[in-house]
């Protein structure tokens, strides 16, 4: 369903809020408070989107797969700030499966953008598991000091010094074999 019809349905909504209260059903009213605020947070909000995070916390990769393929022209179903994490979900869902495939939805996600600085640092933070993986330790490295930069409510710095850790890790033993 488009934005515009999502528009529309929820005015009608609010105004019939409105005429419930007005003539004295104050009950009907306020259960259609909360069908009217449903009705508004999926002109903002994608329900395909929202469903497929809950199932991705609740560690459902197939069904969040499943809710994310709903969405079938990202560019129209969407809002324009919802771009970006469509791409970060499909790239979370992606590096469960195949991690070095994951790499082209977190650079599209951060090419389109990501509003909140905690999901900038997971992307990046990905990214840099990616480069680790192909062995491109400067990238790695300069990606996770962005992710640290990015994550300013420390939501991700024991994630972040694992992964430096297994850096140094790498970096002993390929130091070992060189001799």
């Amino acid at each position: 369903m488009s934005n515009i019809v999502r528009i529309i349905l929820s005015s009608l909504l609010l105004i019939g809020t409105v005429v419930l209260f007005w003539t004295g059903h104050w009950g009907w009213g306020i259960l259609s408070i909360f069908v009217t605020i449903l009705a508004w947070v999926t002109v903002f909000f994608n329900e395909n989107m929202l469903i497929a995070q809950w199932y991705l916390r609740k560690e459902n990769m197939s069904k969040a797969e499943k809710w994310l393929k709903n969405i079938k022209n990202y560019e129209k179903q969407l809002i324009s700030a919802q771009h970006g994490y469509y791409h970060m979900l499909l790239g979370i869902i992606e590096s469960q499966r195949a991690p070095l495939q994951s790499e082209k939805y977190f650079k599209k996600a951060l090419s389109l953008g990501l509003h909140m600085d905690h999901n900038v640092a997971l992307a990046k933070l990905s990214l840099a598991g990616v480069a680790m993986a192909k062995r491109n330790k400067r990238e790695a490295e300069k990606l996770l000091s962005e992710a640290k930069k990015a994550d300013k409510n420390k939501l991700l710095a024991d994630q972040i010094k694992m992964m430096k850790d297994q850096m140094s890790m790498l970096d002993k033993q390929q130091f070992r074999y060189s001799r």
